[in-house]
């Protein structure tokens, strides 16, 4: 009886992970409408996907998925011949975070793309090389660089945290 319907599952993977998606994307494409475009995408593509082991596989999935979406659409003619009209009167993250994420635009999209799931989401090292499937070391590396270069631009922009 405490079985989900296949419509509940869906419904429930929205609103715990439509958030956590739509910020992976924006911090990626840094449009709303894109990255809105981008979690509508990955949420078709879960209602077409029905092997998960767990919620942490299906979580894992949604962020792999929404990185590979982003790459593939800044690969796009459309996308890199553009000019963006977007106006920063809705963000999805707090003027806090959002000081942090126009230092962090400044890195390439795999090291922010390693630090946010690293600080923001909360993932290890080696839940972020499964993740992103990534040989641990390579990824430990490439956090350590990342790191080194978000400090810089931190120290660079006065920024005290660093």
């Amino acid at each position: 009886m405490n079985e989900l319907t296949e419509h509940q599952r869906f419904a429930k993977n929205i609103v715990g992970y439509a958030d956590m998606v739509l910020r992976i994307a924006y911090q990626n494409l840094k449009n709303k409408t894109d990255a809105e475009d981008i979690t509508q995408e990955v949420f078709i593509r879960l209602v077409q996907t029905n092997a998960f082991e767990n919620e942490e596989h299906i979580k894992a999935w949604l962020i792999r998925v929404t990185i590979n979406l982003c790459k593939d659409f800044r690969k796009t003619a459309w996308f890199r011949k553009r000019t963006s009209l977007t106006t920063t009167d809705w963000l999805p993250f707090s003027e806090e975070q959002q000081g942090l994420l126009e230092e962090l635009w400044q890195l390439p999209s795999k090291d922010r793309n390693i630090i946010y799931l690293y600080y923001y989401e909360g993932y290890s090292v080696p839940e972020i090389a499964r993740i992103l499937h990534k040989n641990e070391n390579t990824l430990s590396s490439q956090l350590s660089r990342a790191k080194k270069k978000l400090k810089c631009l931190l120290v660079e922009g006065g920024c005290e945290h660093a």
